[in-house]
């Protein structure tokens, strides 16, 4: 039996390509962050939402 295809995301559920630049810039920085031992994973989703934070405002800032 083949497994049920899953159904993309609805137009408005999908990520803008501005906001995935964010999360992918976001995630270089958290990964060196890790890597060099100044940030360990209890608290990365604290971190984490900081550093999306503020790589969004510094972009929308210089627009």
């Amino acid at each position: 039996m083949s497994q049920p295809k899953e159904k993309p995301p609805a137009p408005e559920e999908r990520l803008s390509p501005r906001q995935e630049a964010y999360l992918k810039a976001s995630k270089e920085i958290v990964v060196k962050f890790i890597e060099t031992g100044r940030l360990s994973a209890t608290g990365f989703q604290e971190t984490f939402g900081l550093i999306y934070r503020a790589v969004r405002d510094t972009v929308e800032e210089r627009r």
